[in-house]
């Protein structure tokens, strides 16, 4: 999986065409004995062994829905099955970031002071891991303060002005990751 900072929730990943450009289901392995099964949806399965069909092209693909209009060709004979993470993907790869830098384009700006304030904070913090550990916990403990005083104001005031979906796309996330990132900021500190 790939991921951007900027994109929460955009995470990218190989995906696959069969040659008729159906892109298959996971693929599911009865691996004994119980009422469960292991399912895997990752690019280099679909090699055709196993019960899995086989691929021939792959393309990016992203946890949004999103996927690339490039289709890149597999060469199964030069993907190793005790390897197969070593087989080129720069192109779905590059595909992805360039979708991803999109979704990070139309987010709402940080204000220049702020975005100056918080590079320079992340570079200090940086500095610590090397420095002064005890120091960049306390600088965490005081973040965390911070946002756990404004975070649930922000959040309910957006939640009232605006529809989630614009929420979503003003901070360059996913509905879901905004979700997940709203009820994290409605919990209480206690």
């Amino acid at each position: 999986m790939w991921e951007l900072d900027s994109a929460e929730g955009h995470r990218g990943r190989v995906g696959v065409l069969l040659e008729d450009g159906s892109v298959p289901g996971p693929v599911y392995y009865d691996i004994g004995s119980g009422a469960s099964f292991h399912k895997s949806a990752e690019w280099h399965i679909y090699d055709g062994t196993l019960g899995a069909p086989r691929a021939d092209r792959m393309r990016a693909a992203c946890a949004c829905g999103w996927y690339g209009e490039a289709a890149y060709p597999i060469e199964w004979d030069r993907v190793s099955s005790r390897e197969p993470y070593h087989y080129d993907t720069s192109g779905p790869q590059g595909d992805w970031a360039a979708h991803a830098r999109e979704v990070a384009a139309l987010a709402r700006p940080l204000p220049e002071d702020v975005a100056a304030l918080l590079s320079r904070l992340r570079t200090r913090v940086d500095e610590l891991e090397n420095s002064d550990i005890l120091a960049g916990l306390r600088v965490m403990g005081e973040l965390e303060s911070a946002i756990g005083c404004s975070a649930p104001y922000f959040a309910r005031a957006a939640t009232g002005a605006y529809p989630e979906e614009e929420i979503a796309r003003a901070l360059g996330s996913t509905r879901a990751a905004l979700t997940t990132r709203l009820r994290r900021y409605d919990r209480p500190a206690y």
